[in-house]
């Protein structure tokens, strides 16, 4: 039988990969994954903050990633800056501010690569419980709000003509994303979130027919990612949240086959 924290990295990964699985297919969607990059930079920063001032991780990275969603809805209104260069501003700002605090905190010891690409064999089970409560959470807040955000995403101005407050809506979203992002920082990684976030929902965009289906096999991608990974850093002695990443990507290379075959088949 596996070991007690192989276990735990096992239940707490598919647990991410649950919640990330619809969360990717909305930002697909809506063309939003350079502003998930962003808010992955900024966790870095909010991981340094829980250091420096003793807070829960979890909840110092949900903290700054919400400020810096809420910045850039701002941004966006008041100046005339396009957004992808608006998000690229905040992303390398947040996380070049991170680093910097990480320099003058010289009492403390950081694991740097440990921020940056995680370490999921090192969770505990205050960390699983973490994931799957707050999972469940924001996957009920998601389907609370899925009707006006997937119009929204269709089309945004039908959607506010409906009085459904697509404005809400998509603010209620970056939240959520944000709550991603803090749950999944430690096992995952700052500078890897992003991956597992978007890779399966893109494999889902290879394979799927339409939004429900798309959103299944998102979810399921992102499970075999997380367990073949798992593996495959078990056997090879591998960073595990790499090669997370890198067995989603073989995956995705993997999807792109039935397309092919279909693109033959139709010629």
């Amino acid at each position: 039988m596996f070991d007690d924290f192989f276990t735990r990295a096992l239940i707490a990964g598919v647990g991410i990969a649950i919640i990330a699985g619809p969360l990717g297919c909305l930002v697909i969607w809506r063309r939003l994954s350079y502003f998930g990059d962003t808010l992955s930079h900024s966790a870095l920063l909010g991981v340094t903050l829980a250091y420096a001032f003793s807070m829960n991780i979890t909840l110092s990275v949900f903290i700054i990633s919400s400020v810096v969603a809420i910045l850039l809805i701002n941004l966006q209104k008041r100046t005339k800056l396009a957004g992808d260069s608006l998000l690229g501003l905040l992303a390398h700002s947040t996380l070049a501010i991170g680093l910097v605090l990480i320099g003058f905190l010289s009492s403390i010891r950081f694991d740097l690569m440990g921020l940056l690409f995680g370490d999921i064999l090192a969770v505990t089970t205050d960390d699983i419980a973490l994931v799957w409560i707050g999972g469940i959470i924001i996957l009920g807040v998601l389907y609370f709000i899925w009707k006006s955000l997937f119009s929204a995403t269709v089309n945004y101005d039908l959607a506010a003509a409906e009085g459904m407050r697509p404005e809400i809506s998509n603010l209620i979203f970056t939240l959520l994303l944000a709550g991603v992002i803090a749950l999944s920082i430690k096992m995952i990684g700052a500078l890897l979130i992003t991956g597992l976030l978007l890779i399966p929902a893109a494999i889902a965009r290879n394979l799927s027919n339409s939004p429900k289906q798309m959103i299944i096999i998102a979810i399921l991608a992102g499970i075999a990612s997380v367990v073949l990974g798992l593996f495959t850093s078990l056997e090879l002695n591998t960073s595990s949240g790499p090669s997370i990443v890198v067995v989603s990507l073989a995956l995705f290379i993997l999807s792109l086959i039935p397309l092919e075959i279909r693109g033959q088949l139709q010629k």
